[in-house]
């Protein structure tokens, strides 16, 4: 079965007439209870990024064509699947229930697992930036979900960093390593967040297949953090 698969199936499961408060207690239970190994990390990374997705773009008052686009940019969604995905999306959307409430759900959801959570705010970064910019009560939302995550402060930074580029932009930070660092140092540092940011670790790691963008868009963002570093040593 593909991702889009097993997502048809968590939709099909979720009772008729449900009381959208319960909507992503329900959700987590069939998770649980349907899916199994990688099936189970596959799906439980999907229903994370749609809801929490759902829940953002209400944060700057409007949601926009631009940031469903890019959710289709991070996962490649099947023409035909894209009813699901909406569907899902807008469960959510509609859910009486807060963002608050979600990302404690999904934080235990995923066991705690750091790695995997990081990827998750990294993906809503990428789709609050869809309308060209990322507003300051998404970054608010974002922050609060990091700290629902139990996402450290320095790890938020360097996320953040990734996405709110400009000339003040720290590429050191961005990178995650001690400004005055060797610059041997500091080039191993930056071949081991390449590899780790190679798309069969995002796979290893449970994310599904579909959405291995995610690790073109962050790499793209470590590259160009490197490339200034390497501009000020060449002065």
């Amino acid at each position: 079965m593909t991702l889009w698969s097993y997502l048809s199936e968590l939709l099909d499961r979720l009772q008729v007439g449900e009381t959208v408060g319960a909507l992503i207690d329900h959700v987590v239970k069939i998770v649980r209870e349907t899916f199994g190994g990688e099936a189970r990390r596959q799906v439980a990374f999907t229903v994370s990024m749609i809801a929490l997705a759902a829940k953002m773009a209400k944060a700057d008052g409007a949601v926009t064509e631009a940031e469903i686009a890019v959710f289709r940019r991070i996962f490649v969604v099947p023409e035909n699947e894209e009813r699901n995905v909406a569907r899902l999306f807008n469960l959510a959307r509609q859910d009486i229930a807060g963002y608050d409430i979600y990302a404690a759900r999904i934080e235990r959801m995923h066991a705690g697992n750091l790695e995997v959570l990081e990827d998750i705010l990294d993906g809503l970064f990428m789709i609050a930036d869809a309308d060209g910019g990322i507003h300051d009560n998404e970054i608010a939302f974002l922050e609060h979900v990091a700290a629902i995550f139990k996402i450290p402060a320095e790890h938020f930074d360097r996320i953040l960093s990734r996405h709110i580029q400009s000339d003040e932009t720290d590429p050191y930070v961005v990178l995650g390593i001690a400004k005055g660092s060797h610059p041997e140092d500091i080039k191993r540092h930056y071949r081991k967040l390449v590899a780790e940011t190679h798309p069969d670790r995002f796979i290893a790691r449970g994310l599904p297949a579909e959405c291995v963008r995610l690790a073109t868009e962050r790499l793209a963002l470590l590259n160009g953090a490197y490339e200034r570093i390497e501009k000020e040593f060449a002065v």
